[in-house]
């Protein structure tokens, strides 16, 4: 069994009943801009504990600077952003450490080093956060590529020769080197094939129930949000313009939401069977 997640513990002292489903992520007002560009304006979010919550939108609608702005690799022009119940912003830099440790982050395409092998890019947070014996990281490494899918020898593999899906894969066994709470996902299924991506999407939600995951994922995919997202927020005019579950967006009515979730291939994806098996070495 795991143990219990960080959040829980905070969650008793901050929302004083420790219930799941308190907010985990409390995004209020947020502004984000590059230049005279507006990305966000008044950009309210909340994501609760144990979620996997989907974010979509038009292209240009800011869902990966959304990402990287909570993780704090953006500074937003304005608004708060909480995280466990803490403003990082205004934390001394090695307090946040100690917050930032307890989420992990999937890339496009896995954005792993390519010098190192996949069981050194596994270890690159390890070596960051923690004092370990290399035989422990060694450990630990083999643990999430086996906890992943991935064959045992892809430890001493470098990216260049894995697939596609292998490397997001490596990179999501990385994103787990830390054990997090939080689990940030950008675009995890882009350039997989439809059963590559099917197997992915049944690795998130296996790993999300086993592990008590919070899992915040930017997508495309109507099949990802069909098939694992328990809500999600559709970015449109700066903000977010609605949040909640699938039925909740085929009951919409702006236009731009009701395209997305009723044209053909959202309707493809209503209909489509989830994989049977997931494949180690989805290309």
């Amino acid at each position: 069994m795991r143990r219990q997640t960080h959040f829980q513990k905070d969650a008793e002292m901050v929302a004083g009943n420790g219930e799941t489903g308190a907010p985990i992520i409390r995004v209020s007002g947020l502004r984000t801009q590059f230049g005279s560009t507006v990305i966000h304006d008044g950009l309210d979010l909340e994501v609760r504990a144990g979620e996997v919550l989907g974010i979509v939108g038009g292209s240009g609608t800011g869902k990966s600077v959304l990402l990287r702005t909570i993780i704090g690799l953006n500074r937003p022009a304005a608004g708060t952003i909480e995280v466990f119940g803490q403003n990082l912003a205004v934390l001394p830099p090695a307090e946040r450490r100690l917050y930032e440790r307890r989420w992990g982050v999937l890339f496009q395409d896995g954005a792993l080093f390519s010098s190192l092998t996949v069981a050194q890019n596994i270890q690159v947070p390890l070596r960051e956060h923690l004092k370990l014996p290399q035989q422990l990281m060694n450990e630990i490494a083999a643990l999430k590529i086996a906890l992943v899918g991935l064959p045992p020898d892809a430890g001493a593999k470098y990216p260049s020769e894995l697939s596609g899906g292998m490397r997001k894969r490596a990179g999501l066994a990385r994103s787990l080197a830390l054990d997090p709470d939080i689990v940030f996902l950008d675009e995890p299924t882009a350039g997989l094939d439809p059963i590559g991506a099917a197997a992915f999407d049944e690795l998130i939600k296996r790993l999300q129930q086993s592990l008590g995951l919070t899992v915040f994922m930017v997508t495309h995919d109507l099949d990802s949000l069909h098939a694992i997202c328990d809500r999600i927020a559709v970015l449109a005019e700066k903000r977010v313009l609605v949040i909640g579950s699938m039925a909740e967006m085929l009951g919409q009515t702006h236009p731009w939401i009701r395209e997305y979730f009723h044209g053909p291939r959202a309707r493809a994806a209503q209909v489509s069977e989830p994989a049977a098996t997931e494949s180690p070495e989805a290309p």
